[in-house]
Order: structure tokens, then sequence, then C-alpha cells
């Protein structure tokens, strides 16, 4: 590998799509492949390596350099491996080609990009990362597109001083973004033919009634406190289901929510909300927590000190799960996130040789 660009492209050409979450678009779902091609990477570089299975066949791939100065002190470069579906992609997704200036495929902005130019400033730095202030740790993760299950194993696993999880954030550092609840709610009522429907129950218009009271009650709510960066939460109805034929009274109905939370947010109150106007309705929240990392940290300085801006994100990455777990984070990484989960995704070629120099110079400074 003669640089970040060609790692870049051999990790797009190895599909890691999360195959949770709905249609994958591939019959070729998982980290595995691209975990072992990443352990093989860090094994050249003289790192110690294990690929830690999370899930079936799933595997985190942690890699460590040696060190004998860092007295325990441990900084972690922590991109994740898996990518969202590739169905409805406009550009043959596994193509890693680049294209006027573009490197182009699932993952190329999030997070492969990140990746490799994490990995060309480890191997790069190699010689002197014995001698670092800090052990330095890599870890490619899966599964954070859909239930975030490699973080959490590997900060249930492992403690770090400092966390850098890699996205796309035009090599600025996000120390604060939005947590993220998905609220899964179900109806029940009473199938009859439809030409009768007085005789049994809609499902759909107990729905109707639930998604009214989160509009009228709980999006109010969550806008009564703003944060400087990040703004308001915010609540959003993305799906809804119900019924099984146009001339049968539907005896049930789902909804799916988004919502979107500042730190110290709390979204319990919804499902409080929603259970006194409903006992019946069933209620299912699943939580990504919000990030909040003190911008005064002396390594976020030393990104800065190196050209890093500081930034809040609307979205929500594995940096809140290791801070959870008490270990300062941050996102951060080249390419853009407008580019993310696009049907023509790409990264710009000079935005990350950027990305790999940037990681290389705060490798350096450690020493």
């Amino acid at each position: 590998m003669k640089d970040a660009v060609e790692i870049a492209s051999a990790l797009i050409r190895i599909p890691s799509v999360n195959p949770d979450g709905g249609d994958p678009g591939t019959d070729q779902t998982g980290e595995a492949a691209c975990a072992e091609w990443v352990a093989d990477f860090l094994r050249g570089c003289g790192a110690e390596v294990s690929l830690r299975e999370v899930l079936p066949g799933r595997p985190n791939v942690v890699g460590y350099f040696p060190n004998r100065r860092a007295n325990g002190r441990r900084i972690l470069f922590a991109p994740h491996l898996d990518t969202v579906s590739v169905s409805g992609m406009r550009i043959d997704p596994f193509s890693g080609d680049v294209r006027d200036g573009n490197l182009l495929g699932r993952g190329a902005s999030d997070t492969k990009g990140t990746a490799a130019a994490m990995l060309w400033a480890l191997r790069e730095a190699r010689e002197t990362l014995a001698e670092s202030s800090f052990e330095i740790w890599f870890a490619g993760l899966v599964g954070e597109e859909a239930g975030q299950f490699g973080a959490k194993a590997l900060a249930s696993e492992e403690k770090f001083d400092f966390v850098m999880a890699g996205e796309p954030t035009s090599l600025n550092v996000v120390h604060t973004h939005k947590g993220c609840s998905w609220l899964q709610m179900r109806t029940h009522g009473r199938a009859v033919h439809a030409s009768q429907p007085e005789a049994g129950e809609n499902a759909i218009y107990h729905m109707m009634q639930a998604i009214e009271l989160l509009r009228r009650e709980a999006i109010p709510k969550l806008a009564e406190n703003s944060h400087p960066l990040l703004g308001t939460s915010t609540l959003s109805v993305g799906t809804i289901r119900g019924g099984s034929r146009v001339n049968i009274v539907p005896d049930f109905c789902e909804a799916a929510v988004d919502i979107r939370t500042i730190p110290g947010a709390n979204p319990e109150f919804i499902i409080n909300l929603l259970r006194q106007h409903d006992p019946q309705i069933e209620i299912d929240l699943q939580r990504s927590e919000p990030l909040y990392t003190d911008p005064s940290h002396p390594l976020i300085e030393r990104l800065q000190s190196l050209g890093a801006g500081l930034v809040g994100a609307p979205w929500f990455c594995d940096a809140a799960v290791f801070a959870s777990y008490g270990c300062p984070a941050v996102a951060i990484g080249p390419g853009s996130i407008a580019q993310a989960h696009t049907a023509d995704e790409f990264i710009r070629v000079a935005d990350l040789e950027l990305g790999a120099d940037f990681f290389l110079r705060f490798l350096r400074s450690l020493t």
C-alpha cells in the first residue's frame, strides 16, 4: 500500500454491510472479511492484534503498539467497519475507484476513508510509537450503524484515556452530539368486516391519537431547552404500518419515532405520556446516548493546535458509548457527513490525504 487512498480503496472493495435494519442490498454482509484485512495490515505495522467476536461472525479487530513510556496511558483510534445498505446506489458500491478526484463506494465517507487515514498514519509513525507518551490502540468496530455493539463490547473490555471515534467531520473535533432514541409503538384493535366498522375496533385510529399526542405535547416539551451548539431536542414520526386489507378493520398498527436529544434531556417522559393516554399501547425504546466531552481536555486542545475546529453534531456515533463508560471521547475524521449514506457516496482524495497527514502529525506530537 503506497498511501491512504489505496488503503481506503481496498477497504471499500470488501463488502461490510450491516445486516441489521432492513434490506442490505447484498448477500455479502458482516464485517469479518474487512476485520481480517485490517488485522493483517496492523500486524505488518508491528501491532499486537486480536479479533474479538462481538456477534456471530462479526468481530472487532483490535490492535495496540507495545510501548515503553506510556505507563498505562492509552489513546484509541476507533472507526467502524460496517456500512449502511447499498440498496438503491447509483454507482458500484464496491468499486473503490477514483474518478474526478473522488474515491467512490459505500463507506468511502462513512467511515472507511477515516479508517484508512488512521491506518496510514499508524504505518508511517510505527517506528516512533514505542516511545510515544501514550500507548496507541486501533479498533475497527462492528455494528455502529445499528446497535453500536462493537463499541459497547470494547468499552466494557478496555479502558482508554482518550478515544477518537472515526467519523467524517471535515477534520473538526465533535466533542458534543445529540443522542438518538428510537421509539417503536404498537396499538391493537379488533378486526371485523369493513362494512360494519362499528362492530370492531380500529387500531390505526388508536395510533393516530398517540401520534397527535406526540405532536401536541411531546414536541413542544422537547423544544423547551436549547444547547448552544446543538439546538433543541427533536421528534419525528418516521414510519407507520397497519392493517392487512382495505376491507378489514385493522387490528394492529405500528409506528416508529426518531427522537434526537441534547445532553441532559431524557425521553423517558414520552413513554409515560403515551401510557397515561393509552395503557394498552406497546412501547419499546432503544437509546443511544448524547455526547459531551469537556473541550478543555488537553488532547482536544492538542487536536485544535494542529488545525482542528471545535463543533457539535446532530447525529450520534460510537464516541458517546465510550464516554458513557468514563472514557473522554470525540469524533473526528476527513470527509463530509453530507456524502455519508448517499446513493453515490464518495470522499475527496484531497480530503483523505489531509486526514492521513493530520493523524500523522497528531501521533508525532505525542513523542
